[in-house]
C-alpha cells in the first residue's frame, strides 16, 4: 500500500450516477411499443429474454454485448428513431453525482488521473453526451465501455483497457471505485488495483455473482473518496 496513486477509475452506473431501481419489463416495452407497434408483448419479451441472457453470459463468463445484438437476437427492429423512445425512459438515471464535479477537480488538480470503466451495452457515444452534458467530459482522462471492448467486469483485460485508456500500467498505483462487489471490488482486486466500495445501489439478485470482494476502504458518498485516496498517497 506504499506506492503512489497515478489514477482513479469509476464505475457509472450506480457510482458516478446515484442508484435507480428500474423495471425490466417496462425498459424494454419503451423501446418495443416503438419498435414493433404491432406486437409490442410479443417483442417486449423477446427483449427481455435477449438481454437477461447477455447479462448473464456477462456475470458468467465475462463476454460483452451491444444493444445491437440485444435487438438482433430478440428479432426487433435497431436504428436512432427507435432507441429515442428507450432512453427518454433512462434520462432521469443518467445525471452524476453533485459531488462528482469537484471530485473530479480536486483528483485532477492533484495531478491524479480520472477514467471511467462500464458494463454496459449502450455506445459511447451515449456516455460522453450524458458526460458533456455534465460537465465532466473534458475532465476524463479515458474511458471505456464493455460495449467497445470484448469483455465485461469482473474479467482482468476489462480493467487493464481502463487503465490503458488513461495512461497508467501499474495496477498497484490505480484505484477502481465502484458498487458492486462482484464486478467491481473483485474485479479490480484480481487485476491487482486497490478498491473502494460506494455500497449505495440495490443490485438486483440476478445480477450477483459467484463471490464477493473485500474492498479496501467504503466511501458513502463520493466526497469521502478524495481523503481515502489523499491517505494512500
Amino acid at each position: 500500500m506504499g506506492s503512489a496513486i497515478e489514477a482513479v477509475i469509476f464505475d457509472w452506473g450506480g457510482t458516478l450516477t446515484p442508484w435507480q431501481s428500474i423495471d425490466p419489463a417496462e425498459e424494454w416495452a419503451s423501446l418495443a411499443r416503438v419498435a414493433a407497434p404491432d406486437r409490442v408483448d410479443e417483442a417486449t419479451t423477446s427483449l427481455l429474454d435477449a438481454a437477461s441472457m447477455v447479462w448473464k453470459r456477462s456475470r458468467d463468463e465475462h463476454r460483452s454485448a451491444t444493444m445491437t445484438e440485444i435487438c438482433e437476437l430478440a428479432g426487433v427492429p435497431f436504428d436512432d428513431a427507435h432507441l429515442s423512445a428507450y432512453r427518454e425512459f433512462w434520462e432521469h438515471a443518467t445525471f452524476t453525482d453533485d459531488d462528482v464535479l469537484p471530485l473530479f477537480s480536486r483528483l485532477k488538480v492533484d495531478g491524479i488521473k480520472v477514467g471511467v470503466l462500464s458494463n454496459t451495452v449502450w455506445p459511447r457515444e451515449w456516455h460522453e453526451e450524458y458526460f458533456d452534458r455534465d460537465g465532466i467530459l473534458g475532465m476524463l482522462d479515458g474511458a471505456v465501455y464493455t460495449s467497445d471492448i470484448p469483455w465485461t467486469k469482473p474479467s482482468p483485460e476489462a480493467f487493464r483497457a481502463a487503465m490503458e485508456a488513461v495512461g497508467a500500467d501499474d495496477p498497484s498505483r490505480c484505484v477502481f471505485v465502484g458498487d458492486r462487489l462482484f464486478d467491481d471490488i473483485w474485479g479490480a482486486s484480481n487485476a491487482g488495483m486497490r478498491t473502494i466500495l460506494v455500497p449505495n445501489s440495490d443490485i438486483p439478485v440476478d445480477q450477483l455473482g459467484h463471490t464477493v470482494g473485500e474492498p479496501d476502504a467504503i466511501a458513502h458518498r463520493l466526497s469521502e473518496v478524495y481523503d481515502i485516496v489523499s491517505a494512500w498517497r
